[in-house]
């Protein structure tokens, strides 16, 4: 058997930055019209490469940002597609030098990675935002569906559907991500306890590989490559097109909060809301830490069903924790659907005084981060440091968790929402590439911190950064069965543990369709080597 031995390429770092520069504007500088570009590098003496669009070598900066604002590697250059065939030909080209280059790609979706999981350090990074092809192909059938770029946003999808009355079922809370940046993770929100997550409603996806090859895949059709590039983290192939379900849209929702105080009835109500024929269509919940004031606070958006009762509640120094509910609904069936709410929230065991509700057309309430971004952006505390931690965590182990995370290490102040809900495994689909725990139920619990820049105190990046490694090893010395979701580990074996069973797998299917490790190298699981026998 040959046997073949992996080195990472070590130069000295400001000559090889140098060189490296020099060496892709060399390559890549020779643009006509149509833009050509020479790579006298490849095997025969000379080939021509054309694209579309066009390389960027001195903007870059801007893709070795992203929205944890913690990590920033600048790339050698800028791909800005007008068609997958630019993505196909640019990815074929640094597949054909072979493992003796260190050019890397990474897809660039509206950049609100974490960690740097979208740069590509010294490699070059596709500004999927700038991918034209087909337009938005909206199918209004008996199955309904959308065909759609891999850098379209969420939120045009949602603008485009429901001109025909439709929508996609599945939602993360955040509509302004690329179709493409999703479904590699999962796409998780309220209504993946009915519906699953995005990867669960997507019909078929155009891929190109590690090797440039565009193929189209289904569960039909190139079925390996279909489930191992949804959840995949980037690490198989870039999403370029997408089919995605859809389903009738509301116009109106009904948005309704209530409180507990005991984490135990908040969790048993989740669960037995998130269980057979919920009347509700989305269900989260959230923890509330040390908030004053808290239901005044409500009020410019959600009425008090008892306003004297709420108005004497108070909220100073506890921890609260908050179930939040949607009921999409048209104006016909206002009657009907108010009979229904109060029937199922008269089996719950909220407090009672603390029961709000709010009336908002369905593309506000789907889009009311955004809302919250502008705000945040106008105080400039949109672009900070994001520390965020997002965990799924078994059922069995939720009440552990909760107890000493939200009683011991998390008891002055959070620094950013803290949302947690749990979710039905029977609507993921395991033949895919994302890590769940192995329960039947399960919860997310997402740690969503902003940090103050230069601030030395509870809120500054290094205080909320120990917090988090503090809930990390509890959890593994607790041995929890946690699984990191949007996950970020810094060694090979690390990665090994997290995903567990499911390794082999993944390390087999990286060797079939991205064998060189030129995709997605900000999510470090793999690293691009020189070989020699």
């Amino acid at each position: 058997m040959l046997s073949i031995r992996y080195t990472l390429v070590s130069f000295p770092r400001q000559k090889n930055m140098l060189f490296l520069r020099s060496f892709m504007i060399l390559f890549l500088s020779c643009i006509t019209i149509n833009i050509n570009l020479c790579f006298p590098s490849i095997p025969s003496s000379r080939k021509t490469l054309s694209i579309d669009g066009h390389f960027d070598f001195e903007d870059v900066h801007h893709a070795a940002k992203d929205f944890g604002n913690r990590y920033s590697f600048l790339p050698l250059a800028v791909l800005h597609p007008k068609s997958v065939s630019d993505i196909a030909t640019t990815v074929k080209h640094v597949w054909q030098m072979g493992p003796r280059s260190e050019l890397t790609v990474a897809a660039r979706g509206h950049g609100h990675s974490l960690q740097g999981q979208a740069q590509a350090h010294r490699g070059i990074v596709i500004n999927m935002e700038s991918l034209q092809g087909p337009k938005m192909h909206i199918h209004a059938g008996n199955l309904p569906y959308v065909d759609v770029s891999g850098g379209e946003l969420w939120i045009n999808i949602l603008r485009e559907s429901l001109k025909h009355g439709l929508a996609p079922k599945s939602w993360t809370d955040y509509l302004h991500l690329t179709v493409g940046g999703t479904l590699s993770n999962a796409g998780i929100s309220g209504q993946a306890f009915r519906h699953g997550p995005q990867i669960s409603n997507v019909h078929q996806l155009e891929v190109v590989t590690g090797k440039g090859e565009v193929v189209n895949c289904s569960e039909k059709q190139n079925s390996d490559l279909f489930y191992s590039v949804l959840g995949g983290l980037g690490q198989f192939g870039i999403i370029t097109r997408a089919r995605i379900s859809l389903e009738p849209a509301p116009e109106m929702v009904k948005w309704i909060r209530v409180l507990y105080t005991d984490f135990t009835a908040f969790a048993r109500d989740q669960e037995k809301l998130i269980s057979g024929e919920s009347t509700f269509d989305y269900i989260e919940g959230f923890v509330i830490i040390n908030r004053t004031g808290l239901l005044n606070n409500w009020r410019s958006s959600f009425n008090p069903q008892d306003p004297v009762q709420a108005s004497q509640f108070k909220s100073d120094g506890r921890t609260l924790f908050c179930l939040e509910l949607a009921k999409y609904f048209n104006p016909e069936e206002t009657t009907v659907v108010n009979q229904e709410i109060n029937s199922s929230l008269s089996q719950l065991n909220h407090i009672p005084s603390t029961l709000f509700q709010s009336e908002v057309p369905y593309i506000e309430f789907l889009d009311r981060v955004h809302i919250s971004e502008i705000k945040l952006r106008s105080k400039g505390l949109w672009e900070v440091p994001h520390p965020w931690l997002n965990l799924l965590i078994p059922r069995s182990k939720i009440q552990s968790f909760a107890q000493e995370v939200f009683g011991n290490i998390l008891t002055d102040t959070s620094n950013g929402p803290i949302l947690i809900y749990p979710v039905n495994k029977s609507k993921w689909d395991n033949r895919t590439s994302v890590v769940i725990p192995e329960e039947d139920v399960f919860y997310l619990v997402a740690f969503l911190s902003s940090a103050i820049p230069s601030s030395t105190g509870s809120d500054g990046l290094d205080h909320i950064l120990i917090q988090n490694k503090r809930i990390l090893q509890f959890c593994e010395k607790a041995r929890l069965g946690v699984k990191q979701y949007l996950p970020h580990y810094s060694t090979q074996g690390e990665w090994q543990a997290h995903f567990g069973s499911q390794w082999e797998v993944f390390i087999q299917r990286k060797s079939i369709y991205d064998p060189l490790a030129i995709l997605a190298p900000g999510q470090t699981i793999f690293q691009k080597a020189i070989a020699y026998s």
